[in-house]
This record gives C-alpha cells, sequence and structure tokens, in this order.
C-alpha cells in the first residue's frame, strides 16, 4: 500500500496526559490484538541481517527487496519526519490446529491465513481509521502501512514488544502464538518505545525441523528460493524440480513452521468475521482446482489474497501437488492441462503426468505434443521426464 501523509490538524499533544495510553485504548477498540510502540529506527543488527540476506541472494525473485532496501533498513529514508513507530497486532489465529487437519493427497493445503479475506483490506481499514484518529488528537502527521511497504515489521514489532522473531524469522507472540498480523502507523509523534521483547525460543529448533525444504540454512536465517510460501505465492515460473516433490500438496503457503511452535499453546482462535475460514477452501480437491478457467479462478477467489497470483501460478502449484498425490485416479485431471494455453500451466502438467504414467503412455502424450509446442521452456519439462526413468518409474 501506498503510504500517505494524514493532514495533521492544529491541537496540542498536552491535551492529552498519557498518549500512548489512549492510543493503545484506541486500537484495541478498533479491534486490534496487540499494541507497541517503538522509536522510527532500526538497530544495526537488522539492517545487518538484511544486507546479509539480499548479499546470499535469498530473496530469489523479489528484486523489489534490493531495490528498496535503504527504505526497509531505515523508517526515516522511507519518511524522515517520523519520530514513533505504532506497531499493530491483529489475531488471525485458526479454530485447530492446521496440522492435525492436513487433507489428503487428493485435495489441495492452502495456508491458514488464506482460507478467508484478504486480510490486506481488514488490516488498512484500522490503520487509517486509527491514523486520522491520532492526527485529530494530537495534532500530529501519519503514515499507515501494512507488508506491502518497504517496512521491516519484525524487527519493529519486537522492538515494540509485541513478539520476537522466533528461529524461523516469523514472530512468535507469547499471548497469542504464531498468528498474527501485523501493521503500522509511522508518527511524528515522539512515544517512549517499547519494552522490546525478549528472544524466548531457547534450544527448542522445531520451526527449523518441520520444514519440508530445509529452507533454513542456520536458525533465524530463511533461505527464501526453498520456502514452499515463498515457491507457491512469490516466484513466478516453473518450481525447481528438485524442490517439486518436497511440497506435498501444499498449492498456496505453508503452515508448518508456524504450527509447530511450541508457544502456539497461548493462540486462540481469531474472533474476526472476515478471518473465519471458508470451508472450501479447507480440503479443496486438486482435480476440481486443476479444471478452473480463468474466469472460475476469479469466482472461486475473489476477495481472497489468492487471488493475487493468478491463475497460472495457482494451477503451477495444483499440478505439482497432483503429481505428488500418488493418486493415478487424477491422472485424467493433469493430462487436461498439458493442452492448457498458459505454458507455465502447461510444463507443470508435463511433470504430473509422468509422475503418474508408465512410460510407454508418457511417449505417446509427449509425441502428440512436442511437435506443436512453442515454449522452449514447456519443450525442455518434456525432454527432461523422458530422459528421468524415475520420474515413471
Amino acid at each position: 500500500m501506498k503510504p500517505h501523509p494524514t493532514p495533521a490538524l492544529p491541537r496540542k499533544l498536552g491535551e492529552v496526559a498519557d498518549p500512548r495510553s489512549a492510543i493503545r485504548e484506541k486500537a484495541l477498540g478498533l479491534g486490534f490484538d496487540a499494541v507497541g510502540f517503538a522509536k522510527a529506527t532500526l538497530a544495526p543488527t537488522a539492517r545487518e541481517g538484511l544486507a546479509g540476506f539480499l548479499a546470499a541472494g535469498y530473496h530469489g525473485d523479489m528484486g523489489w527487496m534490493v531495490e528498496k532496501a535503504d527504505r526497509r533498513g531505515d523508517p526515516r529514508v522511507l519518511w524522515p519526519g517520523a519520530r514513533s513507530v505504532v506497531v499493530l497486532g491483529l489475531n488471525y489465529g485458526p479454530p485447530s490446529d492446521p496440522l492435525a487437519d492436513r487433507p489428503s493427497s487428493e485435495a489441495g493445503e492452502i495456508s491458514v491465513y488464506a482460507r478467508n479475506r484478504d486480510y490486506h483490506d481488514s488490516i488498512k481499514k484500522r490503520l487509517k481509521a486509527l491514523a486520522r484518529w491520532m492526527a485529530e488528537a494530537f495534532g500530529t502527521e501519519v503514515m499507515v502501512f501494512v507488508d506491502t511497504a518497504p517496512v521491516m515489521e519484525k524487527p519493529l514489532a519486537q522492538a515494540a514488544g509485541i513478539g520476537w522473531q522466533g528461529k524461523h524469522t516469523n514472530l512468535v507472540s507469547r499471548e497469542l502464538g504464531s498468528w498474527l498480523f501485523l501493521g503500522e502507523v509511522l508518527t511524528t509523534l515522539d512515544l517512549e518505545p517499547g519494552p522490546a521483547e525478549e528472544d524466548h525460543c531457547g534450544a527448542c529448533r522445531r520451526c527449523l525441523d518441520a520444514c519440508p525444504t530445509d529452507a533454513f540454512p542456520a536458525p533465524y536465517r530463511l533461505d527464501a528460493r526453498r520456502c514452499i510460501s515463498y515457491l507457491t505465492i512469490e516466484h513466478k515460473g516453473p518450481i525447481p524440480r528438485d524442490l517439486r516433490p518436497l511440497m506435498g500438496n501444499r498449492i498456496y503457503g505453508c503452515d508448518d513452521c508456524l504450527a509447530v511452535c511450541p508457544w502456539n499453546k497461548f493462540a486462540r482462535a481469531t474472533s474476526e468475521a472476515g478471518f473465519r475460514q471458508r470451508p472450501e477452501l479447507a480440503s479443496p480437491p486438486l482435480a476440481e482446482l486443476a479444471e478452473l478457467d480463468d474466469a472460475g479462478f476469479r469466482r472461486l477467489f475473489a476477495g481472497s489474497p489468492i487471488k493475487r497470483i493468478g491463475r497460472a501460478r495457482f494451477l503451477r502449484n495444483v499440478l505439482t501437488a497432483i503429481g505428488n498425490s500418488g493418486r493415478p485416479e487424477l491422472l485424467t485431471a493433469a493430462v487436461a492441462r498439458l493442452d492448457d494455453e498458459d505454458e507455465l500451466v502447461r510444463g507443470a502438467a508435463v511433470w504430473a503426468v509422468a509422475r503418474l504414467t508408465q512410460p510407454h503412455q508418457l511417449r505417446e502424450f509427449a509425441a502428440a505434443r512436442i511437435a506443436r509446442e512453442s515454449s522452449p521452456a514447456v519443450v525442455e519439462e518434456w525432454a527432461f521426464v523422458l530422459a528421468d526413468e524415475r520420474m515413471s518409474a
């Protein structure tokens, strides 16, 4: 979301005896579940961590992280007038353990945050309402941010005392576990920060061990290029072949490292109507998802964050799950996508078909299509599966 300064009204800060308490009360009244305060600066360790992440190439396709690194590393580069940050958290806790409710292999697994309406809309409205109120109450200028803006939310949230960045690099709260959406209001007010939250991970490494693709080269370090959330959401091209078999039936995001955190014993199910899970997205049949055309995709995911990745990337994910399913009855759904209009979908279909069919059938499918295939990437997929006996063993 592009930030905009909110016009300040000519009132005096001294009219409110305790601005932090007043802001906290207003934010909680708007429905936020956590409120904290931080200075509009980041510790050198946060900036160094970002620089190391980018230098290692862990950001993958997310070139915008490099382009906006100076602003991400220092809120005052983003807005020189900022003095303080009000950090807000909104609980999206699922009704039960998502790992215990994992769907069977003929259905897709969608991250719990995406089984409901797009959280950006809910947070943005409340942030703007809080910002307008702050401008009127304190005569301050403000900017509001959600995670589409170049702000390092999690280090700010830790400095504000909302939680700490766990070994999986996500925020963990002692009161709400791992299920928090974050947003920020930058302000010209000079507010007392913190106190900052300490790291409570101790010797635990459940999140690191739970990762299906081994995306953590070390505690507190994430290689996004191996992360299923990145691969299914941010990555635009074919999923790397060595990672496809590790993804199982996860078709949008991955909750494993979040869900295994022992601090989730303090989590509670969200009371937000907009965050309550849509039953049809809890375990959607892969065969039905593979049949979606563009209009059907848009209808099914209207108002959902999934809509933002588009049909092609979503069907790429679905076909990867079909290939991992081990269910021959899903072969028909995969074969139908060999002739899809989108090359990303066709390439994923080639891999899925190869995983579910016999060698002679695979050669027949290939012979009927390679000669007329216009995409070098899809031709390469055909060459790979035909050369790899393990794909059709």
